[in-house]
């Protein structure tokens, strides 16, 4: 890899900028514990049907797939049950991200939610913003959610290092077209790119695009199978 050929970095956020324990023991448990007066609370509001629209055609295609979800009427006590059936085996559902995201936003503005990153990740931000590079974030959280997490940190409000944000409406993370779809958005040739992340699976996708990879080996990290990607612990060494 050579990183001075790199114009823009793409990173993922559990497990690479941010600690797997702080999204799994912190933002997952406050969604859930609040998904229910959330949805009691701003049932009619159109972004919230928007979602729960979404939310019923994915429990339909779940039934028909035999998957044996819990029944569902359009109410706010069904549909809470049902995200989390979706929960509860880590589905990376768009319409649960994106009502994730808006619990999220009330926790970081009231004051209960604040984010945590490595310690090398603001001053690797700050270095490459400063070598003129891009950097991107693609998470399986909403757009809003990945704002709020980079907005909201211990180390302050990194948004203003970023350059954009990618989620999964532009496609799954383990499917290559999304990176292509990435790259043709910032307009830059995939072999210009980085794309860092904690699971192989994802740059496996992201190699067969094009893009060139980095695997990150953080405390809490799942273990990963054999793989041919640089292999990094901290950002220091990028």
């Amino acid at each position: 890899m050579n990183l001075p050929d790199i114009r823009s970095i793409l990173l993922d956020i559990e497990g690479t900028t941010t600690p797997i324990n702080f999204v799994y023991q912190v933002l997952f448990p406050f969604a859930r514990r609040r998904m229910r007066d959330y949805l009691s609370q701003h049932w009619t509001e159109d972004h919230v049907q928007k979602d729960v629209a979404l939310l019923c055609d994915e429990h339909a295609a779940d039934a028909q797939q035999s998957l044996k979800p819990p029944t569902l009427q359009a109410e706010p006590e069904s549909i809470t049950e049902y995200t989390y059936w979706l929960m509860d085996r880590d589905r990376k559902s768009t319409p649960l991200k994106s009502l994730q995201g808006k619990i999220w936003q009330e926790g970081y503005e009231s004051g209960e939610l604040l984010s945590q990153v490595f310690d090398d990740v603001p001053p690797a931000l700050k270095r490459w913003h400063q070598q003129g590079k891009q950097i991107y974030i693609y998470s399986s959280g909403s757009v809003l959610a990945q704002k709020l997490l980079f907005g909201h940190t211990t180390a302050g409000d990194l948004t203003p290092l970023l350059s954009g944000y990618f989620d999964t409406t532009i496609g799954a993370k383990l499917e290559a077209e999304s990176y292509r779809r990435i790259a043709a958005s910032i307009q830059q040739p995939p072999e210009a790119i980085l794309f860092v992340s904690d699971v192989v699976a994802e740059l496996d996708a992201a190699s067969t695009a094009g893009l060139q990879c980095a695997l990150t080996l953080r405390p809490g990290n799942h273990p990963q199978p054999a793989n041919p990607f640089q292999l990094i612990n901290s950002f220091d060494e990028l």
